[in-house]
């Protein structure tokens, strides 16, 4: 949800606080001693989780993002019994990044680890370490460290030693004062948040903006306009209202509730939609496999239809019902239920895309995605009806119902088949069939565009095209698009990115035969010898704070550091330092550190980059990248998650301009 604000107040929150402007504190967590009887007990972790974030479940296995374990420091007088249990409300999906099930919260997590006190005094001192992410960043692990101690029922307790907790997580709405004096690294791990925010914020870009959203649904309204079932009803329409009344003004005015109705039925059809199923029901929806299976066969069906293979239509009594109905009302009513007739009778043609653009929409999570694309599809739909009542003249010159109509129909028939693939490639590696692997993925979709560019050149026919072999202007052009579109694609079975379809096909690690290598590599991947070497150099640095188990960071190397340009600066320009928040190698020592007026303990490496993060920069998500010189200063604002490889063009030459004055 987006908060909005007035721009005097939003001017004053940047002003007083610019260094907080990239530190998030999505969840809480909260540990609690449960005893059940005189041997056993119960340590409980209780979570809140904002509203779009998650946190994961346990035991997700190697090469999946952070699960949630139950880590000891000391424990005397007591042993753990069984691994640490998730609690109720449990999600699952596949993640494609990944390509394995993954295992989350929502809203609320709860943990449980059961503890058998073996009598006497005991100690119970740990931390539970969980990873938590949203659409578009990660945070690195982070601990919710517990202390417990106290005496077994059965012996002595004094009255002062009662039970006592403390369970505290890492506080991230502040920054510390100073960063902890590590050994040989006071000079680079100078805190340079307030350097950084002289340069200013990047925005995170939304990909499904309402913006977005809207036009998804316009241009889809568009589409259906130009198909058999409504193109020939526009004229029989328009001339309806204008002849039925002398009024002229009247006739318009009817037109324009008519086009207003199909906007009330289209918009109402998308509230629905979400009214029943409910907005994180779609989301959840849209990534479940049984689904996903669902979804491809119903593209494929609408696809069969529009190549001529049958036609799909309600029942036509449901049309005649409200056809006679709206026959024997007059009025606003009757206008509105002409609207609905055409609704029913056009469903043939607009079913496919409406289902289409809802499944699209319902990626969003949004409440009134739906909606909003549904009122755009509308919009589209209704427009030409009313634009020809004000200019009845404009009806002469529209271009008859003819052979092109089947034409779009055929068209929008292999974009169905097209993107259907999307949708089992889902179910393929949740399900870990293996039968469409990136290159079966594209060679599909090669054939598909290649057959299309072949039907657009008059080379193939079905069963309602005419005999015509005339090709247009238009439909050439067409053509050439889709057979171009399909050699761009060949390179791809041996392993070149194609960014330009990289949001439908298969992750590159489902690819068998790979002979791409422009892949970008760290040279270091520890802060303090990397900065060393670029001092010894003379280069800058970008440091890439990243996590195995980071989505959005693998897709960054996927779609921008493959990018030629941005290889290129990235290997010759700079010293690439990568710190991964969530590696596991214990340091050779923990380490004892102040933060937000709270001593936390760093035990592991990715703890140690995270408070890096965390210190020098006054951020804790990842991606984020950020352009140093070689003393450890700032050359340019920093970077999250955004594929616009001209953005993180602009993002790497502005620092290399800063470094060299």
């Amino acid at each position: 949800m987006k908060t909005r604000m007035t721009l005097s107040w939003l001017f004053a929150f940047l002003l007083c606080l610019p260094v907080f402007a990239q530190m998030q504190d999505p969840v809480k967590f909260k540990a609690e001693w449960k005893e059940l009887s005189a041997t056993e007990a119960e340590i409980v972790f209780t979570g809140t989780i904002d509203a779009g974030w998650h946190v994961y479940s346990t035991d997700l296995g190697d090469g999946g993002p952070t699960s949630a374990t139950f880590n000891v420091d000391e424990i005397k007088g007591a042993e753990l019994v069984g691994k640490l249990v998730p609690g109720k409300g449990e999600k699952e999906q596949m993640d494609p990044i990944f390509s394995m099930q993954v295992r989350y919260f929502e809203k609320n997590a709860t943990f449980v680890q059961k503890v058998r006190l073996t009598g006497g005094d005991y100690v119970v001192k740990g931390y539970l370490e969980y990873g938590a992410c949203n659409d578009e960043n990660c945070l690195p692990p982070t601990a919710v460290d517990f202390s417990y101690s106290g005496t077994a029922a059965g012996a002595e307790q004094p009255a002062e030693e009662k039970p006592e907790a403390i369970a505290a997580q890492a506080e991230t709405d502040s920054l510390p004062a100073a960063p902890a004096q590590l050994e040989g690294t006071a000079d680079y791990w100078k805190p340079v948040v307030k350097e950084l925010s002289e340069f200013g914020e990047t925005q995170q870009q939304d990909t499904h903006s309402w913006v977005y959203i809207f036009f998804a649904g316009f241009i889809g309204g568009l589409l259906a306009l130009f198909t058999p079932c409504v193109w020939p009803i526009i004229p029989m329409t328009v001339s309806f209202f204008l002849k039925r009344s002398k009024d002229k003004r009247k006739g318009i005015r009817d037109a324009w509730t008519y086009g207003a109705s199909i906007v009330v039925i289209y918009v109402a059809l998308g509230l629905a939609i979400t009214l029943i199923f409910g907005a994180s029901a779609l989301n959840a929806l849209s990534t479940n496999a049984i689904f996903n299976i669902f979804f491809f066969l119903m593209l494929v069906v609408f696809a069969a239809s529009f190549f001529g293979a049958f036609e799909i239509t309600l029942p036509s009594k449901w049309s005649n019902a409200v056809d006679s109905k709206a026959e024997s009302t007059t009025g606003l009513l009757s206008i509105f239920l002409m609207a609905f007739t055409l609704s029913l009778v056009s469903f043939s043609c607009t079913g496919p895309i409406i289902g289409f653009l809802l499944v699209e929409v319902s990626t969003t999570g949004s409440i009134i995605a739906p909606a909003l694309g549904m009122l755009g599809f509308a919009i589209a739909l209704a427009l030409p009806f009313t634009l020809f009542a004000m200019f009845p003249s404009w009806l002469k010159s529209m271009p008859k119902s003819g052979g092109w109509m089947n034409v779009i129909k055929v068209v929008l028939g292999f974009l169905e088949l097209a993107f259907a693939l999307k949708f089992l490639s889902v179910a393929d590696l949740a399900y870990g069939w293996r039968l469409l692997d990136r290159e079966t993925f594209l060679a599909l979709w090669i054939v598909i565009f290649g057959l299309l560019g072949f039907y657009l050149l008059g080379k193939i026919k079905f069963p309602h095209d005419d005999d015509s072999t005339k090709v247009g202007v238009g439909r050439f052009f067409l053509a050439l698009i889709s057979l171009a579109f399909a050699v761009y694609m060949v390179p791809g079975l041996w392993g070149a990115p194609l960014k330009a379809v990289s949001a439908f096909a298969p992750p590159m690690q489902t690819q068998d035969f790979n002979l791409y290598e422009n892949e970008v590599h760290a040279k270091f991947q520890d802060f303090d010898e990397g900065m060393e070497y670029a001092r010894q150099q003379g280069k800058p640095v970008m440091i890439d704070f990243t996590g195995y188990g980071c989505v959005n960071c693998r897709k960054m190397e996927l779609a921008v550091w493959t990018d030629p340009q941005v290889s290129k600066m990235l290997t010759d320009d700079y010293v690439l330092i990568t710190l991964y928040v969530d590696e596991k190698a214990k340091l050779p020592e923990p380490i004892k550190i102040m933060e937000n007026g709270k001593e936390r303990t760093l035990r592991t490496v990715g703890d140690k980059w995270s408070y890096l993060q965390r210190s020098k920069f006054g951020a804790n998500a990842q991606p984020f990248y950020v352009l140093i010189d070689n003393e450890g200063n700032p050359l340019n604002k920093s970077y999250s998650y955004d594929e616009d490889i001209a953005k993180y063009v602009d993002f790497l030459q502005t620092g290399l301009k800063n470094y060299k004055k």
